[in-house]
């Protein structure tokens, strides 16, 4: 039996494509996100006492994923992208009906005349992520402090430290004042390494590059650190 969805809203995010989005949850407490709830979803009883929790959880779509439809096996980046898994052992993007689950710390709730604003931080989503469903965070249920997690059961390391370049330090203080918190989300997105694991063990001086807000970010790894050289406006 099929069973239609629709979106109750969307996400505004920093991270405007997939690349260097962390690959879960809360790594980087930086990345503040909103997800904006229209029409019906956005009648400020649908959210009432929701303000008494300090967390929620967030069903949504993978939604650049969707038309390149899903895999049996999949290879886990926290394994060095060499082994294969099964798709329901792992997080991977491509599943079957390309819905995700994260947990995020709420800030505020903001209402107006068409639409409510939820404010989080700490999300894993790609801004225009759509969202379908939004529930409160019960810690003694949804917290299981000694579960076992197979390949996963520690963080992953952000070894990475990250320096900024003299033309990047003086970018980042012209641009301050319009993106609070930017040196640390560039900080803590880089140290997650984005790179694919295959680059992770070449020597290179490639230089890559990230978009965050309308921000073109371009860095270099340089052994366990990052060097930022520049940051321009993409638009």
């Amino acid at each position: 039996m099929q069973h239609n969805i629709e979106p109750i809203g969307y996400v505004r995010s920093p991270y405007k494509e997939k690349f260097a989005v962390p690959r879960q949850p809360g790594l980087v407490a930086a990345a503040r996100c909103c997800i904006e709830l229209h029409g019906d979803f956005a009648k400020p009883d649908t959210t009432r006492g929701l303000e008494q929790f300090s967390h929620v959880w967030v069903v949504f779509a993978f939604h650049e994923n969707l038309t390149q439809g899903w895999q049996s096996l999949v290879r886990p980046p926290r394994l060095g992208g060499n082994e294969k898994l099964g798709v329901f052992a792992t997080r991977s993007t491509f599943r079957p009906n390309g819905l995700g689950l994260s947990v995020a710390k709420l800030d505020r709730i903001e209402y107006d005349k068409h639409t409510t604003k939820i404010y989080v931080a700490g999300g894993d989503w790609v801004d225009g992520t759509p969202v379908f469903d939004i529930k409160p965070y019960i810690p003694y249920a949804d917290a299981v402090p000694h579960a076992k997690a197979g390949f996963a059961q520690q963080a992953p390391s952000a070894e990475l430290t990250t320096q900024f370049s003299a033309t990047a330090s003086a970018q980042l203080q012209d641009l301050a004042a319009h993106y609070p918190q930017l040196q640390q989300l560039i900080e803590q997105v880089l140290a997650q390494d984005p790179r694919p694991a295959y680059q992770r063990q070449q020597a290179s001086e490639r230089i890559y590059g990230v978009h965050l807000y309308d921000l073109n970010i371009q860095w270099q790894v340089q052994g366990q650190q990052n060097l930022v050289i520049n940051i321009t406006k993409v638009f």
